[in-house]
């Protein structure tokens, strides 16, 4: 029989960051935290007609969709774009061992989601040092009753995420569930000697945790982990199926490259350096169906006027690639790699970002060595960039 228990075992067994977080997991009963029906990585379960089934889920090690489509109604055979759900535990835990918590310390918890990380950090600090906010009111809603069914009490607020909680701070951690661009200044000032950890990235690579330390008004940290958490409700870009970012297919401007597409799509590190150039377009792997190996890898505009498809074909020396739009994405997303290349090809885990009232930059090795600034006017180059 699945349980809390079960699921600890599991943790322990995959050696999960579990120091100091064991009694919340096996107390914090997270089946009170989801609906009947979620959406699991292997399809929809619901409690009434699968219990067993249901229950399995939910002890397991597993991310589990609440929401799509911010709760409206979605018809047959449209776009379900994930838009809350309970965090994979090991997931949760790593992000948690991140924060960084001593008995006594204030958390804001931003994007509540179902509340179960509002309460697993009550059931630890106390739910008077609990503050969770998100920007949807009907999951702020669930959410505070699914806290309060656990048995625990910490304030749940409805807002919008990038301005923090002021009327709570200021806090000693600030600790976020969804993927952020940019790290909200509002957040820095509301931890003014503390910690801020956030899913980071834009869209073309959003995989890193950013956990930073705060003092004198600035943030200062580094990236780490390979999280896939859901974009910021209030910046987040459209998504659909492929065909709905693609038009003109017939205008595409057709070239060759020596340079296998694949050599890009399928090193993190590149990606990580690439989206520091391309936060605005998104990339996919398409595979043939008739057994071919051959893969597409398409690169896609987030504001859908320009698109890209690179061709892999194994066993060849030369990739086709077709660009269509103002903006030529392959030739882009080159050039950045190119870049990353000729600086030694960095991992990812020399790269560090700092935030100050006025400007957001990541680095590389120290801050000095600027690679890319999001300031007054946008993304842009650093000293190292393209």
């Amino acid at each position: 029989m699945s349980s809390p228990e079960r699921l600890l075992e599991i943790l322990r067994n995959k050696g999960a960051a579990l120091q100091g977080w064991e009694e919340s997991v096996t107390t914090v009963r997270r089946e009170l935290f989801l609906p009947d029906t979620i959406e699991t990585p292997h399809g929809t379960v619901s409690r009434d007609a699968s219990p067993d089934v249901w229950l399995t889920a939910v002890y397991g090690d597993l991310p589990l969709t609440t929401q799509v489509n911010d709760g409206r109604p979605t018809e047959d055979g449209e776009y379900r774009l994930p838009t809350s759900s309970s965090s994979m535990p090991s997931m949760m835990l790593e992000m948690l061992d991140l924060l960084q918590v001593a008995d006594g310390h204030r958390v804001l918890d931003v994007g509540a989601g179902t509340g179960l990380q509002a309460a697993w950090l009550a059931h630890r600090l106390g739910s008077g040092n609990v503050t969770a906010v998100d920007v949807d009111p009907v999951l702020v809603e669930q959410a505070a009753k699914n806290v309060r069914a656990a048995g625990y009490s910490p304030h749940v607020v409805c807002g919008d995420g990038a301005a923090g909680w002021p009327h709570g701070a200021p806090y000693d951690r600030i600790i976020a569930s969804y993927t952020v661009p940019e790290i909200p200044y509002a957040w820095v000032e509301q931890v003014p000697r503390g910690r801020i950890v956030a899913p980071w990235g834009g869209s073309f690579f959003s995989h890193s945790f950013a956990a930073l330390d705060v003092s004198d008004g600035e943030a200062h940290g580094r990236f780490s982990g390979y999280p896939a958490f859901m974009r910021s409700r209030t910046a987040r870009p459209p998504r659909g199926f492929l065909r709905d970012f693609l038009h003109h297919q017939e205008e595409a401007v057709e070239t060759r490259t020596t340079v296998d597409p694949l050599e890009i799509a399928r090193d993190a590190d590149a990606q990580f350096w690439i989206g520091l150039f391309l936060p605005d377009a998104w990339h996919v792997e398409i595979e043939a169906e008739d057994g071919s190996d051959e893969v597409t890898w398409w690169l896609l505009a987030d504001d859908r006027s320009s698109w890209a498809a690179a061709d892999h074909v194994p066993g060849q020396h030369e990739y086709v690639i077709a660009q269509y739009g103002p903006r030529r994405l392959w030739d882009e997303a080159l050039h950045a790699w190119r870049t990353w290349r000729r600086h030694g090809s960095p991992p990812r885990d020399r790269a560090g970002i700092t935030v100050t009232p006025d400007d957001q930059h990541v680095w590389l090795d120290e801050p000095g060595r600027v690679i890319a600034s999001t300031g007054a006017d946008g993304p842009g180059p650093g000293r190292l960039g393209p």
